[in-house]
C-alpha cells in the first residue's frame, strides 16, 4: 500500500531536518540544495521558531550568496523580528540579483511602513506599478491602496481600486472594496460610469449590479437603485446585502409594504440582526400596524438590551393608541438605560399630561428643556401643562423664561395674554393680545386652543373680529 502524501511529506521533512542538524553541527557533511534550505526556513517559520528560521536563513545565504529567493526569505524574517533597516539592506542586495521579484517591493513597503515612512512606501509602489503587468500589477495596486488608506489619502484608494477593475473587471476583492470607498469619498457618478462599463462586458456580475445600485442610492436616485438591486437579486437570489439595500431604498421612498417583504427575505438569508428588526418595526409603525411594530421592536431589543431607543419606539406605538400606562412603563425602561436622552423625558411628560399628573409632567418637561433650552416646543408644552393644571403664576414665570431662551417667539405673548386673563388682569391681557395679533395674527388659533372659553370674553371676540375686518379691507384695496 502506498503511503499517504501527507505522511510521506512528514517523513521527507524529518529526514531533511536531520540532514540539516548534521550540517549545523559539522558531524557529517551533507550537501543541502537551495530548494531544501527554503523548505527548512519555511518549516521553522510556520512553527513560530523565528530564531531557528533566521539561523537557517544565514546558513543558506552563506551557501548560496547569489540567491535572491533566499535573501528575500531572510528579509521577511528580519521584518518579523522588527529589524527593518537590516531588512532593507538585504532587500537591496536581492534587488541587484533579481529586480523582477514582486516580493522585494512588497517587503520593502512593509519595512518603510514599519519605519513610519509612508511617502517612501507609496513612491516605491507607484514606481513598481509601472513596471509590472497582469496579476502582479494588481497585487501591487492592492498594496498601494492599503498604503494610501494608512495615511488617509482616500481618493487615491478609490483610484487604485478603479485601476484594478479596469484591468480585471470582475475582481471580487476590488468590487467589494470599491463599494465602501465610493460611499466614503462620494464619487458616485464615477462609480456609476465604471460599473456600467463592467456590466456591458459582464452582464451577470451581481457585484457590479449591486455597486451600481449603491452608487445610485448615494445620489438619492432610489428608483434607479431599486432596478439595479433587482438585477443583482435576479442573478443571485441569496444575495442578502442586495435585499438589505433594496429594503432601505423602499424605506426612503416610503414604500413600506415593499420594504417589509424584502426585509423579511433578509431575515431568511442571514442571522437575526437588531437593525433589520428595527427597520421592520418602523415600516409597520408607519402603516399604523402598532402591534406588529411593537413585536419587531421587541425582537430588536432582545438582541440589544442596552439600547433605550427601542423601548422609546415601543412607547411611541402605545402613545399612538393612547395606552398611556404601557407607554410610561417602556419610557421608564428607556430612561433606566439612558437618563440623559431629552426625547424620553419629553414623551414621558406628554403621557403624564394625558393622565392629569401635572407635577410629574412638569418635572420631565423641565428635564427636556434643561437639555434643549432653545427648543420652542418644549417650552410650549411646559406652559400648556402648567396652564391646564391651573398653576397660573408658575406658567407666567415660565413664559418669561421661554421668551428669553427662544428669542421672544410670538406664541409666548399669546400664552402670556391667556394666563393674565385667568389671573384676572384683563387690561394687561388685552394689551398683550393686541400686540400679539399685530406681530403674528396667524397664531390666534393656538391662543384659542389653549383656552376656548376665552371666546366668551366680549373684548377678545371684538379684538379678533376687528383684526379680521381690517385685514379684509386691506385685501379689498
Amino acid at each position: 500500500m502506498k503511503e499517504r502524501p501527507y505522511q510521506q511529506n512528514r517523513e521527507d521533512m524529518k529526514e531533511l531536518l536531520l540532514q540539516y542538524q548534521n550540517f549545523r553541527s559539522g558531524k557529517k557533511f551533507s550537501f543541502i540544495d537551495e530548494e531544501s534550505f527554503e523548505r527548512i526556513i519555511d518549516y521553522f517559520d510556520e512553527n513560530d521558531d523565528l530564531a531557528a528560521a533566521m539561523e537557517a536563513a544565514d546558513f543558506a545565504a552563506a551557501q548560496f550568496p547569489y540567491s535572491a529567493t533566499l535573501l528575500i526569505k531572510k528579509a521577511d524574517l528580519l521584518i518579523a523580528t522588527r529589524c527593518y533597516r537590516e531588512s532593507l539592506s538585504v532587500l537591496a542586495k536581492a534587488e541587484l540579483l533579481d529586480a523582477n521579484d514582486i516580493n522585494i517591493y512588497i517587503l520593502k513597503t512593509d519595512a518603510y511602513l514599519a519605519l513610519d515612512n509612508q511617502d517612501k512606501a507609496a513612491a516605491l509602489l507607484e514606481e513598481a506599478v509601472l513596471v509590472f503587468d497582469g496579476e502582479e500589477k494588481i497585487e501591487l495596486l492592492f498594496e498601494l491602496a492599503d498604503v494610501y488608506d494608512d495615511y488617509e489619502e482616500f481618493d487615491k484608494v478609490f483610484n487604485c481600486l478603479k485601476l484594478i477593475l479596469e484591468q480585471d473587471p470582475i475582481n471580487e476583492e476590488a468590487l467589494y472594496k470599491i463599494c465602501f470607498w465610493t460611499d466614503y469619498t462620494g464619487r458616485n457618478e464615477e462609480s456609476i460610469r465604471l460599473h456600467k462599463n463592467i456590466i456591458d462586458q459582464y452582464p451577470y456580475s451581481q457585484l457590479a449590479w449591486f455597486n451600481l445600485g449603491a452608487a445610485y442610492q448615494g445620489l438619492k436616485l432610489f428608483e434607479k437603485s431599486i432596478d439595479a438591486y433587482q438585477y443583482a437579486i435576479a442573478i443571485d437570489e441569496k444575495f442578502d446585502y442586495a435585499y438589505r439595500n433594496l429594503g432601505d431604498a423602499y424605506l426612503r421612498l416610503q414604500r413600506y409594504k415593499d420594504a417589509i417583504e424584502v426585509l423579511q427575505k433578509v431575515l431568511e438569508l442571514s442571522m437575526p440582526e437588531e437593525v433589520i428588526y428595527e427597520a421592520l418595526g418602523h415600516c409597520y409603525d408607519k402603516l399604523k400596524n402598532y402591534a406588529q411594530a411593537r413585536f419587531h421592536y421587541r425582537k430588536a431589543s432582545h438582541l440589544n438590551t442596552s439600547d433605550g431607543h427601542l423601548y422609546y419606539k415601543i412607547a411611541c406605538t402605545y402613545m399612538s393608541e393612547a395606552h398611556w400606562e404601557s407607554a410610561i412603563k417602556n419610557l421608564e425602561s428607556a430612561l433606566r438605560i439612558n437618563k440623559s436622552k431629552p426625547d424620553y423625558h419629553f414623551a414621558l411628560a406628554k403621557c403624564f399630561t394625558q393622565q392629569g399628573r401635572t407635577q410629574e409632567a412638569v418635572g420631565h418637561f423641565t428635564q427636556f428643556i434643561r437639555h434643549r433650552p432653545k427648543n420652542t416646543n418644549g417650552w410650549k408644552e411646559l406652559v400648556k401643562c402648567l396652564y391646564a393644571g391651573q398653576y397660573y403664576e408658575e406658567a407666567l414665570d415660565q413664559v418669561l423664561d421661554a421668551q428669553k431662551h427662544t428669542g421672544y417667539k410670538p406664541i409666548f405673548s399669546y400664552y402670556r395674554s391667556a394666563i393674565l386673563f385667568d389671573l384676572g388682569k384683563s387690561k394687561e391681557a388685552l394689551l398683550s393680545l393686541e400686540l400679539s395679533i399685530q406681530k403674528s395674527p396667524s397664531l390666534i388659533r393656538q391662543f384659542i386652543e389653549l383656552n376656548p372659553s376665552l371666546l366668551k370674553h366680549p373684548a377678545v371676540v371684538e379684538m379678533i373680529v376687528s383684526h379680521k375686518s381690517r385685514t379684509s379691507r386691506k385685501r379689498g384695496h
